[in-house]
């Protein structure tokens, strides 16, 4: 199997939270074989957690970066945002924004240097930004503000 494909597999399993005989389905391979490397694939991410998750600082009072000047002392920005998915035709109605496109609804949180800190994807139809960082908050593992 492809390193490509191991990590295909990874990151679809966890976007779309399938079951390792769909993802198998998908991929044409046996259930056996998705859950090992699967397996293997998280925890080559968690021994790169240093290098792959980023631990923000604060921005500075002497910050000289027009963007970030007025959120002194805060460690990113939020935002929600939708991006277009392809779904199954039965799911459709769940994901139809109130502009009519097939989108998921996305809380992303970023740090000065426009790396990610959090995101939340997921959120099937119209949401308020408010509603789903709430939801973000109230989440067992969830998005902690310091």
């Amino acid at each position: 199997m492809s390193l490509q494909e191991i990590v295909a597999m990874f990151l679809y399993t966890l976007a779309h939270h399938k079951k390792n005989r769909s993802i198998g389905h998908y991929f044409y391979r046996s259930g056996e074989t998705v859950s090992r490397q699967f397996h293997l694939c998280l925890r080559a991410f968690l021994k790169l957690h240093e290098v792959l998750l980023y631990n923000p600082t604060q921005i500075l009072d002497d910050c000289e970066d027009e963007r970030w000047k007025s959120f002194k002392n805060c460690l990113g920005a939020l935002d929600g945002t939708y991006i277009n998915v392809n779904v199954p035709s039965k799911e459709r109605p769940k994901y139809r924004t109130r502009k009519g496109t097939i989108a998921m609804n996305v809380l992303g949180v970023c740090a000065p240097n426009m790396q990610f800190i959090y995101v939340l994807p997921g959120w099937e139809d119209s949401a308020h930004d408010m509603r789903v960082l709430r939801n973000a908050l109230s989440r067992p593992n969830s998005f902690r503000v310091p």
